[in-house]
């Protein structure tokens, strides 16, 4: 990509990517074109497919847990092409590493709202906590000690009773406990990775 090719698009995104200078959204988009990001056969357009971008989830942000890893990509392919462009990727970025609590809760909330039809269901929330908790040899029937953390999440979480959460009762929910914003399975970055990823992509890179 041309240094003035660059500059344009590094315009136009730092707009709508709030949390980076301009400098940081030139380096996410170089750090995009290094991933050897080509058409082929099957995608015309130029962009992270589902298995690089989930590498990158495994590899760089130490995510372990499929489901997860496949909503996420989701939550930054906002338009269902089944790719990740480098508007998406500088985008999804920002909230990713920097995003307010606000944005934070509403990414969070589409990643666990695994059918998105604007609930997190019983059914949905027993499948994600049933991923990410550890199995104990010891019990019995592991799957009834999930089902009771089900019941004890919706008496928290659930404020208007009606056996699901909204995304009312998450945001809610969220803003009474921080720590509930990743009750589900970790979708959002430790303080670690995130740190180790803002350092490397930001060092002053060679020019491209």
């Amino acid at each position: 990509m041309n240094r003035k090719k660059l500059q344009k698009l590094a315009d136009s995104l730092v707009r709508s990517a709030k949390h980076f200078n301009k400098y940081e959204v030139e380096c996410l988009i170089k750090l995009f074109n290094n991933l050897g990001v080509e058409p082929n056969e099957r995608h015309a357009i130029v962009g992270l497919d589902r298995n690089t971008f989930r590498n990158i989830l495994h590899v760089t942000f130490g995510m372990t847990d499929d489901m997860i890893m496949d909503r996420v990509f989701r939550a930054f392919d906002k338009d269902n092409d089944s790719c990740v462009s480098v508007t998406e990727w500088v985008e999804g970025l920002a909230i990713f590493l920097r995003g307010t609590l606000e944005e934070k809760i509403k990414y969070c909330f589409d990643v666990y709202d695994l059918n998105s039809d604007g609930y997190i269901s019983r059914e949905e929330m027993f499948h994600m906590l049933k991923n990410s908790l550890l199995k104990q040899p010891s019990e019995e029937d592991p799957d009834e000690g999930i089902k009771d953390l089900v019941e004890i999440t919706l008496k928290k979480m659930d404020y208007d009773h009606d056996g699901k959460l909204s995304y009312v009762d998450f945001e809610k929910a969220v803003r009474d406990e921080n720590l509930l914003l990743e009750a589900f399975g970790p979708c959002l970055p430790d303080i670690k990775c995130r740190l180790a990823f803002e350092s490397q992509a930001f060092q002053e890179s060679p020019e491209l």
